[in-house]
């Protein structure tokens, strides 16, 4: 432990235990991996900004780092919508990350396929969806993150993945 900040290492145990579900609650939500990895850094750069003042009597940790997912994907989606705005030529060309090979390109088309059948759903049924299957969270864990009761996620989810269903086979 540091003498200056003790508070470090119990965010780095927060970040090893938190950070792949934070991931793919990210990644269920935008859609696209590289703005996934540039929305949960900006999750986790915000919560290590915050954390000496965070009140564990006030929420559980990983309640309160799912809020600020969840603020952050809203934060994407806000200024995705002001750049969708600008001329592509002010934002200049950035080249890819890595070279696509033959079977991400597989595998990726497939997760695109039901993420743009995931676009179809409600914004609701959507964050339920990526708490339920991307953050892998109970039921009862979304319902208090949300705000609304357990039984209630439990028959949006069940709503939403017979409308994903129905979908996917209309296009099969």
């Amino acid at each position: 432990m540091t003498d200056d900040a003790p508070w470090l290492d119990e965010f780095a145990g927060l970040y090893d235990r938190c950070f792949a579900k934070v991931y793919n609650y990210v990644r269920y939500r935008v859609g696209d991996p590289a703005a996934a990895d540039d929305v949960t850094s900006r999750v986790f750069e915000k919560a290590l900004g915050g954390f000496a003042r965070f009140d564990p009597r006030l929420a559980p940790a990983e309640a309160w780092l799912f809020a600020i997912a969840r603020n952050a994907v809203n934060d994407h989606f806000r200024a995705k919508r002001w750049l969708s705005w600008l001329p592509f030529d002010v934002l200049g060309e950035r080249p890819g990350r890595d070279p696509a090979a033959d079977d991400y390109l597989l595998e990726n088309e497939a997760r695109q396929g039901i993420l743009r059948r995931l676009e179809g759903l409600s914004e609701r049924e959507r964050e339920l969806i990526a708490l339920k299957f991307g953050a892998r969270m109970t039921n009862r864990a979304i319902a208090a993150q949300v705000g609304l009761k357990e039984s209630h996620v439990a028959v949006i989810l069940f709503r939403a993945l017979r409308k994903l269903r129905s979908k996917m086979r209309e296009s099969a």
